[in-house]
Protein backbone atom coordinates (compact mmCIF):
# COMPACT_ATOMS: atom_id res chain seq x y z
CA UNK A 1 0.00 0.00 0.00
CA UNK A 2 1.18 3.54 -0.87
CA UNK A 3 0.85 6.20 1.26
CA UNK A 4 0.08 9.78 0.07
CA UNK A 5 1.12 12.65 2.13
CA UNK A 6 -0.01 16.03 0.91
CA UNK A 7 1.24 19.38 1.90
CA UNK A 8 -0.83 22.66 1.15
CA UNK A 9 -0.36 26.57 2.28
CA UNK A 10 0.25 29.79 0.08
CA UNK A 11 3.81 30.34 -1.62
CA UNK A 12 6.91 30.86 0.47
CA UNK A 13 5.37 28.93 3.90
CA UNK A 14 8.32 26.23 4.01
CA UNK A 15 6.07 23.61 1.84
CA UNK A 16 9.35 22.60 -0.37
CA UNK A 17 11.77 22.69 1.86
CA UNK A 18 9.64 20.80 4.57
CA UNK A 19 9.20 18.70 2.16
CA UNK A 20 12.99 17.89 0.99
CA UNK A 21 13.87 17.28 4.63
CA UNK A 22 11.31 14.54 5.21
CA UNK A 23 12.41 12.95 1.80
CA UNK A 24 15.90 12.60 3.01
CA UNK A 25 14.52 11.20 6.45
CA UNK A 26 12.49 8.64 4.88
CA UNK A 27 14.63 7.58 2.28
CA UNK A 28 17.20 7.04 4.93
CA UNK A 29 15.01 4.57 6.45
CA UNK A 30 14.79 2.24 3.00
CA UNK A 31 11.83 3.43 1.65
CA UNK A 32 10.98 4.50 -1.90
CA UNK A 33 9.77 7.96 -1.93
CA UNK A 34 9.04 10.24 -4.95
CA UNK A 35 7.16 13.44 -4.87
CA UNK A 36 5.02 15.42 -7.69
CA UNK A 37 6.00 18.37 -9.43
CA UNK A 38 6.04 21.85 -7.27
CA UNK A 39 3.26 23.41 -8.55
CA UNK A 40 1.11 22.52 -12.39
CA UNK A 41 0.15 26.69 -12.34
CA UNK A 42 3.55 26.89 -14.81
CA UNK A 43 2.60 24.51 -17.13
CA UNK A 44 -1.33 25.71 -16.73
CA UNK A 45 0.46 29.17 -17.29
CA UNK A 46 2.56 27.69 -20.55
CA UNK A 47 -0.83 26.39 -21.90
CA UNK A 48 -2.42 29.68 -21.68
CA UNK A 49 -4.95 29.26 -18.47
CA UNK A 50 -4.63 32.31 -16.06
CA UNK A 51 -3.18 32.37 -13.04
CA UNK A 52 -2.77 33.64 -9.53
CA UNK A 53 -4.94 36.65 -9.60
CA UNK A 54 -6.37 35.79 -12.71
CA UNK A 55 -7.01 32.68 -12.17
CA UNK A 56 -9.63 30.36 -13.42
CA UNK A 57 -12.57 28.00 -12.71
CA UNK A 58 -11.16 26.35 -16.25
CA UNK A 59 -7.74 26.65 -14.82
CA UNK A 60 -8.41 25.47 -11.11
CA UNK A 61 -10.12 22.39 -12.38
CA UNK A 62 -7.13 21.92 -15.02
CA UNK A 63 -4.33 21.56 -11.84
CA UNK A 64 -6.58 19.96 -9.65
CA UNK A 65 -7.10 17.09 -12.19
CA UNK A 66 -3.09 17.42 -13.47
CA UNK A 67 -1.87 16.84 -9.66
CA UNK A 68 -3.95 14.20 -9.09
CA UNK A 69 -2.88 12.15 -12.15
CA UNK A 70 0.61 13.18 -11.52
CA UNK A 71 -0.22 11.14 -7.71
CA UNK A 72 -1.51 8.15 -9.41
CA UNK A 73 1.29 7.95 -11.71
CA UNK A 74 3.72 8.13 -9.17
CA UNK A 75 2.18 5.33 -6.78
CA UNK A 76 3.23 3.03 -9.73
CA UNK A 77 7.09 3.09 -8.49
CA UNK A 78 6.79 4.20 -4.82
CA UNK A 79 5.42 3.64 -1.11
CA UNK A 80 5.78 6.86 -0.39
CA UNK A 81 4.22 9.58 -2.61
CA UNK A 82 5.01 13.68 -0.95
CA UNK A 83 2.43 16.10 -2.88
CA UNK A 84 3.58 19.29 -3.21
CA UNK A 85 0.48 21.29 -3.16
CA UNK A 86 -2.84 19.51 -2.35
CA UNK A 87 -5.76 19.99 -4.05
CA UNK A 88 -7.25 22.26 -2.10
CA UNK A 89 -4.56 24.67 -2.93
CA UNK A 90 -5.64 25.55 -6.86
CA UNK A 91 -9.17 26.04 -5.35
CA UNK A 92 -7.56 28.33 -2.43
CA UNK A 93 -5.80 30.74 -4.93
CA UNK A 94 -9.29 30.71 -7.12
CA UNK A 95 -10.87 31.98 -4.27
CA UNK A 96 -8.22 34.20 -2.86
CA UNK A 97 -8.53 35.94 -6.56
CA UNK A 98 -11.54 36.51 -6.50
CA UNK A 99 -11.47 38.02 -3.03
CA UNK A 100 -8.97 40.43 -4.26
CA UNK A 101 -10.58 41.34 -7.40
CA UNK A 102 -14.26 42.38 -5.62
CA UNK A 103 -15.92 39.22 -7.51
CA UNK A 104 -18.77 37.30 -6.28
CA UNK A 105 -17.71 33.45 -6.91
CA UNK A 106 -20.55 31.23 -8.94
CA UNK A 107 -21.58 29.34 -5.87
CA UNK A 108 -22.56 25.79 -8.66
CA UNK A 109 -19.11 26.49 -9.97
CA UNK A 110 -17.20 26.63 -6.22
CA UNK A 111 -19.21 23.21 -5.13
CA UNK A 112 -18.38 21.71 -8.24
CA UNK A 113 -14.58 22.47 -7.31
CA UNK A 114 -15.20 21.72 -4.11
CA UNK A 115 -16.04 18.00 -4.54
CA UNK A 116 -13.25 17.80 -6.86
CA UNK A 117 -11.15 18.69 -3.92
CA UNK A 118 -12.70 16.51 -1.41
CA UNK A 119 -12.50 13.96 -4.11
CA UNK A 120 -8.28 14.07 -4.34
CA UNK A 121 -8.11 15.28 -0.21
CA UNK A 122 -9.90 11.63 0.23
CA UNK A 123 -6.87 9.82 -1.05
CA UNK A 124 -4.14 11.11 1.48
CA UNK A 125 -3.03 9.26 4.50
CA UNK A 126 -1.54 12.89 5.98
CA UNK A 127 -2.44 16.24 5.00
CA UNK A 128 0.38 19.02 6.39
CA UNK A 129 -0.94 22.58 6.24
CA UNK A 130 1.52 25.29 6.80
CA UNK A 131 0.44 28.34 8.68
CA UNK A 132 1.75 32.07 6.34
CA UNK A 133 4.38 33.71 8.80
CA UNK A 134 4.68 37.36 7.13
CA UNK A 135 8.19 37.93 8.84
CA UNK A 136 9.37 35.18 6.28
CA UNK A 137 10.57 36.75 2.62
CA UNK A 138 9.05 35.73 -0.19
CA UNK A 139 11.06 33.25 -2.21
CA UNK A 140 12.45 34.00 -6.00
CA UNK A 141 10.64 34.38 -8.89
CA UNK A 142 6.93 34.30 -6.43
CA UNK A 143 4.29 36.46 -6.45
CA UNK A 144 4.67 39.77 -4.47
CA UNK A 145 1.72 40.83 -3.99
CA UNK A 146 1.60 40.32 0.01
CA UNK A 147 -2.43 41.04 0.48
CA UNK A 148 -2.98 38.21 -2.18
CA UNK A 149 -0.24 35.43 -0.71
CA UNK A 150 -2.43 36.62 2.97
CA UNK A 151 -5.84 35.34 0.84
CA UNK A 152 -4.96 32.52 -0.35
CA UNK A 153 -3.29 32.14 3.58
CA UNK A 154 -6.70 32.80 4.40
CA UNK A 155 -8.72 30.78 1.88
CA UNK A 156 -6.36 26.91 2.62
CA UNK A 157 -7.40 27.43 6.22
CA UNK A 158 -11.19 28.21 5.70
CA UNK A 159 -11.12 25.30 3.13
CA UNK A 160 -9.51 22.63 5.69
CA UNK A 161 -11.62 23.77 8.12
CA UNK A 162 -15.20 24.18 5.92
CA UNK A 163 -14.70 20.98 4.19
CA UNK A 164 -13.45 19.42 7.46
CA UNK A 165 -10.23 17.50 6.18
CA UNK A 166 -8.19 16.21 8.85
CA UNK A 167 -4.79 17.91 8.92
CA UNK A 168 -1.91 18.30 10.41
CA UNK A 169 -0.73 22.53 10.87
CA UNK A 170 2.80 23.20 10.96
CA UNK A 171 4.32 26.64 11.59
CA UNK A 172 8.28 27.96 10.69
CA UNK A 173 8.34 27.52 14.44
CA UNK A 174 8.42 24.04 13.70
CA UNK A 175 10.72 23.90 11.09
CA UNK A 176 13.65 24.95 13.56
CA UNK A 177 12.77 22.05 15.43
CA UNK A 178 12.47 18.12 14.77
CA UNK A 179 9.32 18.07 12.83
CA UNK A 180 10.52 16.48 9.93
CA UNK A 181 12.04 13.98 12.02
CA UNK A 182 9.06 13.32 13.87
CA UNK A 183 6.81 13.02 10.48
CA UNK A 184 8.99 10.92 8.96
CA UNK A 185 9.31 8.49 12.07
CA UNK A 186 5.63 8.21 11.91
CA UNK A 187 5.23 8.02 8.24
CA UNK A 188 8.12 5.22 8.47
CA UNK A 189 6.24 3.88 11.35
CA UNK A 190 3.13 3.72 8.82
CA UNK A 191 4.40 2.86 5.65
CA UNK A 192 6.24 -0.25 7.71
CA UNK A 193 3.18 -1.70 9.18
Amino acid sequence: MVTRIAFTGTHSTGKTTLIRRIEMELRATGLKVTRTPASFAAKAAELGFPKLQRQTPECTEWIISASAAAVAEATLNAEVVLIDRSAVDPLAYYLAALERTGQDPDQATVDRLTRLVQAHAATYNLLIATVLDPAIPLGDHRDRDLDYREAVDRSVHSLLNTLNLRHEQVTSADFAGNIADTLAQHIGAQAAS
